[in-house]
This record gives structure tokens, sequence and C-alpha cells, in this order.
């Protein structure tokens, strides 16, 4: 569905524009005042259509590309890149933006979880998350996507397992390089054009790719 949001979101601004027009012209061509109830409904219109249109913009063109987890067996680490949003705030910069957060493999729980909504499949989805516990606890602080359905998350996170587990030697041989997502090559998708490449913060990035030091 990314792609859509970003053609939705100039219909939005135009519409915003419209409940005020018709209130103008209404005036003008009735030579009085629209009612007060005609003013908010107007005002709530407006106001809508405005957050809508920030809403699907930025949806589509502030997320990442992608949302790559790194796996660091040596430090029993995890490192997420995320994507945070916050619907009642479209206009913020601190509620919208990429993230790196670093976890500890001990306190990951996989999970499977449907969710609701307006899909082909129904109206529910089936996807796996990744929980994050409180220390010695089965409390849930926070938890992140990790696959889109059951059968692909086992295999993600059985993979998982074995990488943290055994090492890469465990892993299989895929016949293919992984997909860089950063250097795909975008032909017709505006959001995917504008989107932000991955960056990681620079400690992050050289600590996630590491061991730690002997002497540290």
């Amino acid at each position: 569905m990314r792609g859509v949001g970003v053609w939705l979101a100039p219909f939005n601004f135009l519409l915003s524009i419209a409940f005020p027009a018709i209130l103008i012209v209404y005036a003008v061509t009735q030579h009085r005042a629209p009612s007060l109830s005609l003013v908010l409904v107007g005002l709530c219109g407006c106001i809508t259509a405005l957050w809508a249109g920030m809403y699907f913009w930025k949806m589509d063109t502030e997320a990442p590309r992608d949302e790559p987890i790194r796996f660091n067996r040596a430090r029993r680490k995890v490192y997420v890149y995320r994507f945070r949003h916050n619907g009642l705030k479209p206009f913020s910069r601190s509620a919208w933006g990429a993230r790196a957060e670093v976890y500890d493999w001990d306190n990951l729980h996989a999970e499977a979880c449907s969710i609701y909504g307006a899909m082909g499949s129904g109206g529910s989805t089936q996807t796996v998350t990744l929980a994050v516990l409180e220390p010695g606890t089965h409390k849930v602080v926070d938890r992140f996507h990790f696959a889109h359905d059951i059968q692909q998350g086992e295999m993600y996170w059985a993979m998982a397992q074995l990488f943290m587990q055994q090492g890469p030697q465990a892993l299989p041989l895929f016949p293919r390089p992984p997909r860089d997502w950063n250097n795909e090559k975008i032909r017709f998708n505006l959001a995917r054009r504008l989107a932000p490449k991955v960056h990681w913060p620079e400690a992050i990035d050289l600590e996630s790719r590491s061991a730690p030091s002997m002497h540290g």
C-alpha cells in the first residue's frame, strides 16, 4: 500500500482549503455571514482534512526504506532500526522518525498476534512481533514488528536462535545475497523515492558489528 498516501495527501490539502473557501463564497453570494453551525462544520472539516493530509504524507515519505534488525552474538545484543510515529501529533518533529534501539537477546520473546483492519483477508492478518521482557519477569515493556505472517516469523526466529546459539556456520546457505533496500532501483513509487535511506548512528553501527573489547 505504500505509495498511495503520497497521492492522497494533496487531495486532503486541497480539501482543507475548500472548506473555508465554501464559507467565503457563501458569505459573498448570500450577503450574510454563515451560521455558527456551518462555521463549526467547516472548521472541523478543514482541521480533519489537514490532519489526514499531513499524516498520509509523513507515513509515506518519512518512514525509512527498511527497518533492519542486527543480531550480535558476541555481545548478546539485538539492534533494531525502528520508525516511530504518532498519529495524534502529525506536525511534531520529535514524535516522528527512525531511531536505533538496543535490546538484550535474553529478554526477547517471539509472539504470534492478529491485527484487525481493512484488509483483503477478511479483516485480520497474523504477524509475529518480538516482545521485550523486563529482566527476570514476564512483564512486557516494549514490542516491535518481526515478520508479516506466522510461517515467515517461525522461520526467521529459528534462524535468529541458531545464529545466537551456534554462530553463522549453523545457518543455511542462501542462493542470493540479501537485498539492499538503500540501493534498490526505484522507478515509479514516489513514496519510496522520497523515503530516507537507513542510516545507523555511527556509535551503534560500530558496536553492532563488533565484539566487546577485551580491555573494556
